[in-house]
């Protein structure tokens, strides 16, 4: 099977780290034009320079910015095929006891995993209605499936919401030859707040982890990005609504 992207715009969010850029960099090999967006402008522009993709600096929990974002492609690009919300994250936050959850602290790990994802779907749902074709993939998580192993509650519960909200974009939306997935990644080493959340856990866990998977590895961020571009391609046209945990087998 080979799947190719030639004539295809896509937008991929969480352009700064490496899932985003695994993804963006695949869907750019296959033949699509790719515009590549984070809230970090350095990295995001450096990466998009040198892969021939065009950088996007916007926050995606920002309505206005996201749906003005989207309409900017659109026209520069007179479509919008594909869009992949890898933004989100732990925004730096640590596990932590629940009585000590702050209140901004909670809102905003749901803004960038979820309020993001939703607001960039509403926007690019209207030129992928117009051209009757669109993908839509989220960047979930094990912890939308289960408790999260960073220990932090309002991520567990933005990547639920994310994965009911895949759910209900696909019924929404696969009328009008519009799909929308989500993979779940297991533990990948992908970002600074992984790699920190890795070393914590020292080499007996670390051990123990690698033992619980039934590969006997941890994945990578090219591991997620060919599921996604699966899911994104013309050959997953009758897939939709579906959450595809990437982990090695240890769901």
């Amino acid at each position: 099977m080979h799947i190719a992207f030639t004539g295809r715009v896509a937008l991929v969010t969480g352009g700064a780290q490496g899932i985003g850029q695994a993804i963006a960099r695949g869907l750019a090999e296959g033949g699509a034009r790719v515009h590549l967006a984070d809230i970090d402008a350095e990295p995001v522009t450096a990466f998009a320079g040198q892969n021939d993709m065009t950088a996007h600096i916007f926050d995606v929990s920002d309505r206005a910015a996201a749906h003005a974002e989207v309409e900017r492609i659109a026209q520069a690009e007179g479509r919008l095929d594909i869009l992949v919300n890898s933004a989100g994250g732990v925004r730096g936050q640590v596990g932590r006891p629940i009585e000590e959850v702050a209140e901004a602290d909670w809102q905003t790990i749901f803004k960038a995993n979820v309020d993001g994802a939703f607001w960039l779907a509403q926007a690019a749902s209207q030129p992928m209605r117009k051209e009757g074709y669109g993908r839509i993939v989220n960047i979930a998580s094990g912890a939308g499936l289960r408790p999260s192993l960073t220990g932090i509650q309002a991520y567990t519960a933005a990547k639920h919401a994310l994965v009911g909200l895949t759910k209900q974009l696909s019924q929404d939306l696969g009328r009008f030859g519009i799909t929308a997935n989500a993979v779940a990644p297991g533990f990948v080493r992908s970002n600074p707040s992984s790699e920190k959340q890795w070393q914590s856990y020292g080499p007996g866990r670390q051990k123990r982890m690698i033992e619980g998977i039934h590969t006997r590895r941890l994945g990578t961020a090219i591991d997620i990005a060919h599921a996604v571009l699966f899911l994104a391609s013309d050959q997953a046209s009758w897939i939709s609504s579906q959450i595809l945990s990437v982990d090695g087998g240890r769901s």
